[in-house]
């Protein structure tokens, strides 16, 4: 597995979301990506599966630790990597996606990895571009390759995924990552919970098949991971919350909290941590913390996705 050939190929052309993957798609990608952790351990990580390929990094929202992450990734399988920096660009001049998709498309990339405000963009981007596209973010709708990494996290620590109980906790309602995720659990057999104040809970999020809670202590009984989402006050337009100090005491992962779940339980954290708020600086930094584990599964996770959409990529 550590040239990165697969098993079984991958059957679609994009990566838009979790939702509309079998759970035999997921594994596809997870049992792919085993192989690129063990490449990116070697001295040599460079590998050829992207030799002349063209990655585009289109991203309308900053994040470096995605970005840098698909970069590295798709350095490492040999393709040429652009990052494309919206805040520098005609986008920013009143040019729309549907422009861009089509300045981007004249350019003849193999591969665009976009990152939007907007839900949805990810797909519209598709319909309009003849290459693949992989959604690393769109709004608070989905970030497959988020759920993916914790994915493959949580099997490598725990050697299975389904039958697990994985507690998801705090702003449910603005987090693509707990969207995504969601689906990606349920799918592979998980028993998933999601746990936070009222006002960060989606209507009707017992509808996409999960148990909600609003304390930390019935939420956490029990659970074998607990994973905590970033409170995102970019989002937030109004008095989500009362401050800080008053959601760490009720919903910030500490000790106290974290021995409400069971004694091997492992903690996660997409990133980036916003300490003293949703965790406790001792509890991400201590030994049943996953969250830099997490870091070097997603370059892996990246360069599995990118290396398996590049099959379905013409030769000629």
């Amino acid at each position: 597995m550590s040239d990165l050939r697969p098993i079984q190929k991958f059957r679609h052309r994009h990566l838009l979301g979790i939702e509309g993957l079998s759970a035999e798609d997921i594994l596809i990608l997870l049992d792919r990506a085993e192989g690129a952790v063990e490449v990116s351990r070697q001295i040599e990580k460079k590998r050829t599966t992207l030799r002349g390929r063209t990655l585009i990094n289109l991203f309308f929202e900053s994040s470096t630790r995605t970005q840098s992450s698909f970069e590295l990734a798709g350095k490492r399988l040999g393709a040429d990597v652009m990052n494309m920096s919206v805040q520098t660009s005609s986008v920013k001049k009143g040019e729309t996606l549907i422009d861009t998709a089509a300045t981007l498309n004249a350019m003849r990339p193999d591969i665009i990895v976009v990152r939007h405000a907007q839900a949805g963009a990810a797909h519209l981007l598709a319909r309009k571009v003849d290459c693949s596209v992989v959604n690393a973010g769109d709004g608070a709708h989905e970030h497959p390759t988020q759920a993916l990494l914790d994915a493959l996290t949580i099997r490598r620590n725990k050697g299975r995924i389904e039958g697990l109980t994985v507690a998801i906790c705090g702003d449910i309602l603005h987090s693509r990552v707990a969207r995504s995720n969601i689906i990606l659990l349920s799918t592979l057999g998980a028993r998933v919970r999601v746990v936070g104040p009222s006002t960060l809970m989606p209507a009707g999020i017992e509808r996409m098949g999960v148990e909600s809670f609003r304390d930390m202590k019935s939420g956490l009984a029990g659970a074998d991971i607990v994973m905590m989402l970033r409170l995102q006050r970019e989002r937030m337009n109004g008095g989500f919350v009362p401050s800080s100090r008053e959601y760490f005491r009720f919903f910030g992962l500490d000790a106290e909290k974290l021995g409400y779940a069971r004694k091997d339980a492992l903690v996660m954290h997409p990133g980036p941590m916003n300490r003293g708020v949703e965790i406790d600086s001792n509890i991400a930094d201590g030994p049943r913390s996953l969250i830099r584990e997490q870091v070097e599964m997603g370059v892996a996770v990246r360069m599995a996705v990118l290396a398996a959409l590049a099959e379905h990529l013409p030769n000629e």
